[in-house]
């Protein structure tokens, strides 16, 4: 195991989640590798890849047993998404969607009637997707657009999401509507939407700089009716159910993040050690070694603060600072390790002949979705200044 892979002492694993990360990993390897390039040519998933995500138990990492998941840890969804990120990060983005936003958006705010309806669908061959943003609501999160009106028994859903992801193959969407404009943000609601319900429609899918095989899809909600039992958590706290969910996403993107830069890294290292220049190897050149040495501890500390993350939630302690840390943090990581990583290959690095190149492209979003860097700051500001 190469040093980029060990896990140092400060966050050693238990033997469980050792052997949940090999395994991941000889999935990453196996399954998802020889997979990649027609995926990111066809800028969609292969059915039988996400079958079997859901055959090895990766859909409902932290579901509860009794609902069919494998009762796991928040620290095991980001040993997962990191594995898979560094082979792959579209497919990583199914998994982290599926476990820290939907999952564990239905486990913390979901009725026992939603709970019973939706998490062993959703652990067994059931996608989902969370739809907050909206074309005019991005990080202004709470200005958005969509309406929900009571008619009788059922809520009417009015509206348009944008920038969804999992869009195109999702069978249920948690989506947030405002019930009352007045009230500001203390209108929004969330709402669990089934596929097929009359008036939706998935609407426009993006074509995207990086994570292709990943769908973002526009939604579009025509007088959508949904019951009362279709609420998650209560009518008018859907800002609530949105902050605290996204506040564990965050440390999802954070382990993609640092997935997408290891896989970068690795391919670099393996580069160097054969690339000859002026008689020698260029990675007997000093400057090359300083520039991996500083990136390989960049990645080690992005690495540490994701962990940290993790096992705080996991413990029930306060965690949102330290999410928006790791986000922030590892996003930059990965930004400045994979244009490296581009630039150490050479003109190599800018062809699609080596793996480099998709690495440096994935690793941009990470700045942008479930949070902008300049939101990241806002929120580890207002925590600091409390």
């Amino acid at each position: 195991m190469s040093e980029l892979t060990t896990t140092p002492p400060l966050t050693k694993l238990s033997e469980e989640e050792e052997l949940f990360r090999d395994t991941v990993r000889d999935f990453a390897e196996r399954d998802v590798k020889p997979r990649v390039g027609a995926m990111e040519r066809s800028c969609a998933m292969d059915p039988a890849l996400l079958k079997r995500c859901f055959e090895i138990g990766l859909m409902g990492i932290e579901t509860p047993e009794e609902h069919g998941g494998a009762g796991g840890s928040l620290l095991m969804t980001v040993l997962a998404v990191e594995e898979l990120s560094a082979v792959d990060a579209s497919v990583a983005i199914f998994v982290d969607v599926q476990n820290t936003l939907v999952n564990n958006l239905l486990l913390k705010w979901g009725s026992a009637d939603l709970k019973r309806r939706y998490l062993s669908r959703l652990a067994t061959d059931l996608l989902g997707a969370y739809a907050l943003s909206e074309p005019e609501s991005g990080s202004d999160a709470f200005g958005l657009q969509t309406r929900a009106t009571l008619r009788g028994s059922k809520w009417v859903l009015e509206g348009r999401k944008l920038w969804i992801t999992n869009g195109a193959e999702a069978g249920l969407f948690i989506i947030f509507a405002n019930v009352d404009f007045s009230r500001g943000y203390k209108g929004i609601t969330a709402f669990a939407l089934e596929r097929g319900v009359q008036g939706f429609a998935v609407g426009k899918k993006e074509d995207k700089l990086g994570i292709r095989a990943s769908s973002t899809c526009e939604l579009i909600l025509d007088g959508c009716q949904v019951a009362a039992t279709d609420v998650v958590g209560e009518v008018g706290q859907g800002y609530k159910v949105a902050i605290e969910t996204l506040n564990t996403g965050r440390i999802g993107i954070g382990a993609q993040m640092i997935g997408v830069a290891r896989g970068a890294l690795q391919a670099a290292l393996k580069y160097v050690k054969e690339r000859q220049q002026f008689g020698r190897a260029i990675a007997q050149f000093q400057a090359v070694q300083f520039q991996l040495a500083q990136a390989a501890t960049e990645l080690e500390a992005a690495r540490l603060m994701v962990y940290n993350a993790a096992r705080l939630e996991d413990a029930g302690e306060p965690y949102t600072m330290q999410a928006a840390m790791a986000k922030l943090f590892s996003s930059q990581v990965a930004e400045r390790v994979t244009s490296l990583c581009v630039e150490l290959f050479g003109g190599y690095g800018y062809t699609k002949e080596y793996p480099v190149e998709k690495f440096y492209r994935d690793a941009k979003i990470g700045t942008i979705y479930e949070g902008t860097s300049n939101m990241q700051l806002n929120t580890i500001a207002k925590q600091l200044l409390k």
